[in-house]
């Protein structure tokens, strides 16, 4: 990977999924400022008009597509409207996903299906449609996972499978077109920590009580900061925030007691308050357009 050679991030189109909220919508600003050309998709159609309207404003290049990633045939428009405006993608990041808090022997297999086909397939849909373009003339591809691509967690364990299947998927693919076929593309999986996002606030909830994310938390700039610094020096995985770095540590080699450690995370994964939003997001758009989420504790 080290003779790939990326561009500065002035001289870039990248295109972004989940791009309305969170860690999409930090990075995608920040890749803005930064000069980069930015191609920004999501379900929430409002939202998208609204930021798109508010970085051209800034004297941005940008413009938002619509776009399911759980459809390949709406992720190959993405791609197709960011070719026909810009000319080319230089940087594809999968970032669209979210969360089911529940216990897996409650949670639904239709909604453990749906997760799958934002969480996984998005990001196959993605890699897969995006790989073409980057081929031809060099460039990044960066995925999302999570320090629960190789850790795991009680309460979020459909979450935590569909980022173990991210890791596996982005580590066979990263073999097969850089180190087969040699190929000018560098593969990259993000594994940050717990992140103050709207995670929480969008993700289904089957529990009696409000979701919530364990402290410490990082900030969403920290991951959007990993995501550009890939998009512009190869790297083959990058772990976000200090717990992200022991937690994976500990579950590769102290498998026993980071389970005994994950199992004192459920009180943490939830507050002393009803539910707001028991279904979430998982089948319809989120509008919020917020980088970061409410957590007093933040």
């Amino acid at each position: 990977m080290a003779t790939i050679k990326l561009k500065k991030l002035d001289q870039q189109v990248i295109v972004i999924t989940g791009a309305s909220s969170g860690i999409g919508l930090c990075t995608a600003e920040s890749a803005i400022k930064a000069g980069a050309k930015v191609v920004l998709g999501a379900r929430s159609a409002d939202t998208l008009g609204e930021l798109e309207e508010r970085f051209q404003n800034l004297g941005g290049e940008c413009m938002s597509v619509m776009a399911d990633v759980s459809d390949r045939k709406q992720v190959q428009q993405l791609a197709e409207a960011a070719v026909n405006r810009f000319g080319r993608i230089d940087t594809w990041v999968n970032n669209a996903g979210l969360a089911i808090y529940g216990r897996l022997d409650e949670v639904s297999e239709q909604d453990s299906r749906k997760l799958f086909d934002i969480n996984f397939w998005g990001v196959v849909h993605g890699s897969l449609v995006a790989l073409p373009h980057l081929k031809a003339q060099g460039g990044a591809l960066i995925n999302l996972g999570s320090e629960v691509s190789e850790a795991s967690v009680p309460l979020l364990g459909m979450y935590a499978a569909s980022k173990h299947a991210v890791k596996g998927f982005t580590d066979s693919l990263r073999i097969e077109i850089t180190k087969v076929d040699k190929a000018p593309v560098s593969i990259t999986l993000i594994q940050p920590t717990a992140v103050d996002t709207p995670f929480d606030e969008h993700g289904r909830n089957y529990m009696p009580k409000q979701a919530d994310l364990p402290t410490p938390m990082i900030d969403p700039q920290a991951v959007a900061d990993a995501i550009l610094k890939a998009a512009v020096r190869p790297k083959r995985a990058i772990k976000v925030g200090m717990m992200a770095k022991v937690n994976t540590f500990v579950a590769k080699n102290l498998p026993a007691i980071g389970e005994r450690m994950a199992a004192k995370q459920v009180k943490n994964l939830q507050r002393d308050e009803p539910p707001q939003d028991p279904e979430g997001t998982l089948y319809v758009p989120g509008e919020s357009g917020e980088t970061h989420g409410h957590h007093p504790s933040a």
